[in-house]
């Protein structure tokens, strides 16, 4: 049977908090529990070839969700190839489902392996997937139609990542019909070289002849191998494209070693006859990246970058590290020198009133502070602790349909999303949702994402309502308390704070149970095996293998452990250990070594890495919602955030708290927009 089969069983304690029946779901479906026993009985005697053993189990499963699954798991068991006229029944039986469409776009893709373009003319309705429309602009031409470039290949074509070997003919016969220019060629090669994708440049290159070729193919392996290829450059004749290939490969080279790109530069930047944006592109590199190291000729570089030369980046460096260094008239010059979009931001906003203060112009401070602090992010919070002011937080809530929530309660696609996630399957759950919400205007989609949060699948609800700035202000969905008191009590017994602890998961997983990370992390705190191992076996708990991290209950129970431990290292401070948490204690520590007598906020923003200096103010800021979430009163942020070596301790229920109060107004639904915990989550 087919891998997409045999992933409909249920999975094991790995996605256990998944399998649970839902109380909403229970109630409409008194009868579901058997019902599901009957699938699971249907699907294991067909996939196990019991001859009919599975018709007494699927007379039960009228109206049952998932029987279309039941469908095609014997439509492939009886055909392993179903014939075009057994698929164009099944669409027709289960029409505009995802069940079907993943029929039909499999077939297709057979069906162009084998180049049965009539055939595939028959199943053809359109397709979102980029190698099926390749194939269907394949199935016109040999019909003895003339695809046009700009409306039916450009799409196609300008990827800055790999692409099909399906789409590889109809590319062919672009350029061989003259619709592939050699202009349309280079532009994707620069595009696959800007994008750090040199194998793509590679490929394409093999569209070029003569010259063109070994051009193309030098700027690929100048992006893949800077360092090699460019100290050969100063032997390159003074050509537009070997120019480029120098610059792409210095863009590159000067983000693994800055220094080194500096004196590369010095013996190429006058061997060439640069045009300014590949001269800008270099030296933008080179200032951002000595800036990204703090380096001590940091500061000037980017100050000496020509006005086209400077980006949103090298403004953003140039306040870091003007910062770093204390100099507070520099800092607010940069902050000065910033895009207005960039001014705009909380973040910068924030500290510009932190530079006043500092140059003791705090009535102006104050009102900065004053208007950051109607923001309820990082920022805004820490701007209301400057001047003693209550948080702002407004919370929306979802107006109330019962007309509404019925319709989205019995669409169908929905229904099979929340009857897969019932069953513990979390993937195909995920799949039927977002194909259930292809479907969905934006106030179907809210209702669709408070349903799923009542039923307990969180993380739905979460990215939902996350997704804009008209929704952000749902916070009760976008930051659930899910597992109460075992978080509570695990937290406690590790000696965190429980709000803190909960920040952590939100961040780390926002409560998506099976999800595994590309550096191997599992679960919801995003724990890797050899952590979870070592601390399971300090606390003497069970702990065999890493798909044991997918059972919430022990993984919140390790995860807080091990952040205890983390704090503990950091004299029990929050913020220091959240960053160490991210980046791991080697960079911490020559993060400390070098800036560590800086003040907390000032050390955050001057993080060199990008994705924990914001996973900081992400954990921070999420630390103060679920602490209101739990207490309605908020430990302030600044308590939060000790200096380097100070002492902490988590606040017990007594702690002192302060207010949060809804002050400003709230127009169509929408309250102040969460713009810097928005841009965080993207």
């Amino acid at each position: 049977m087919p891998n997409r089969i045999r992933v409909l069983f249920v999975r094991c304690a790995a996605l256990c908090v998944a399998a649970s029946l839902s109380p909403l779901l229970a109630a409409a479906h008194p009868d579901r529990a058997e019902q599901r026993q009957h699938y699971r009985n249907a699907l294991d005697a067909i996939e196990h070839g019991k001859a009919d053993a599975w018709k007494r189990e699927v007379v039960n499963l009228d109206g049952y969700p998932l029987r279309p699954y039941i469908d095609l798991a014997l439509l492939e068991r009886r055909n392993a190839k179903p014939s075009i006229a057994q698929v164009q029944a099944f669409i027709k039986l289960w029409p505009d489902t995802l069940v079907a469409e993943r029929l039909r776009e499999s077939t297709l893709r057979d069906l162009a392996k084998k180049q049965d373009w009539n055939g595939f003319r028959k199943l053809w309705t359109g397709s979102r997937a980029d190698d099926l429309q390749c194939a269907w602009q394949r199935a016109r031409i040999a019909a003895g139609e003339k695809p046009d470039y700009t409306r039916d290949i450009a799409d196609l074509w300008m990827q800055p990542r790999p692409t099909s070997s399906t789409c590889d003919p109809l590319f062919a016969w672009a350029r061989s019909n003259g619709q592939l220019t050699d202009a349309n060629v280079w532009k994707r090669i620069e595009a696959a070289a800007l994008a750090a994708n040199p194998g793509t440049a590679s490929s394409i290159a093999n569209l070029l002849d003569g010259a063109d070729k070994a051009a193309a193919n030098r700027i690929a392996s100048a992006v893949r191998d800077p360092a090699g290829v460019l100290a050969k450059a100063g032997q390159w004749p003074d050509t537009p494209r070997n120019r480029d290939a120098v610059s792409l490969g210095m863009f590159r080279y000067a983000r693994k070693n800055s220094r080194g790109a500096e004196t590369l530069w010095a013996d190429l930047g006058d061997r060439f006859k640069w045009d300014p944006e590949q001269k800008n592109r270099v030296l933008n590199a080179i200032a951002v990246y000595r800036a990204t190291s703090y380096e001590s000729d940091a500061l000037a570089r980017l100050k000496a970058l020509p006005k086209d030369a400077e980006n949103d980046a090298s403004r953003e460096w140039r306040v870091r590290v003007a910062l770093a260094s204390g100099d507070w008239s520099e800092t607010l010059s940069a902050l000065n020198v910033m895009s207005d979009e960039q001014k705009a931001d909380a973040r910068w906003r924030y500290l510009r009133a932190r530079m006043l203060s500092k140059l003791d112009r705090k009535a102006e401070a104050d009102a900065v502070f004053a208007d950051v602090a109607t923001e309820a992010n990082f920022h805004g919070f820490l701007a209301a602790d400057w001047i003693n002011a209550p948080y702002q937080i407004c919370a929306t809530t979802v107006v109330e349909d019962k007309a509404a929530e019925q319709h989205i309660a019995n669409q169908p696609d929905l229904a099979r999303a929340l009857e897969f996630y019932a069953l513990g399957d979390l993937p195909q759950a995920r799949r039927e949702w977002n194909f259930a919400l292809r479907k969905f205007d934006p106030q179907q989609k809210r209702l669709a994402a408070d349903y799923a949060y009542r039923n307990d699948w969180f993380d739905r609800a979460i990215f939902q309502f996350s997704s804009s700035p008209q929704t952000m202000s749902f916070y009760e969905q976008r930051f659930p308390l899910a597992q109460k008191s075992r978080v509570i009590r695990a937290s406690r017994e590790a000696g965190v704070d429980p709000a803190w602890a909960y920040a952590i998961i939100r961040a780390e997983s926002a409560w998506m149970s099976d999800v595994r990370s590309h550096a191997d992390a599992y679960g919801l705190m995003q724990l890797l095996p050899g952590v979870a191992k070592k601390v399971a076996q300090g606390a003497k708990l069970p702990y065999s293998k890493p798909s044991d991290l997918f059972d919430p209950a022990l993984n919140i129970k390790l995860g807080t452990l091990f952040l205890g431990q983390m704090a503990n290292k950091y004299s029990g401070s929050p913020w220091l250990a959240s960053a160490a948490y991210n980046a791991g204690g080697s960079p911490v520590g020559r993060w400390l070594d070098a800036r560590g007598t800086m003040e907390p906020d000032f050390f955050i923003e001057t993080i060199p890495y990008k994705e924990t200096r914001e996973y900081v103010a992400r954990v921070l800021a999420f630390s103060v919602l679920y602490d209101w979430r739990l207490n309605d009163k908020v430990i302030p942020l600044a308590t939060r955030m000790p200096k380097v070596g100070q002492a902490y301790k988590a606040p017990k229920d007594d702690a002192q708290r302060k207010a949060v109060v809804c002050k400003s107004s709230v127009k169509d639904g929408v309250s102040t927009s969460d713009r810097f915990l928005k841009s965080l989550e993207e």
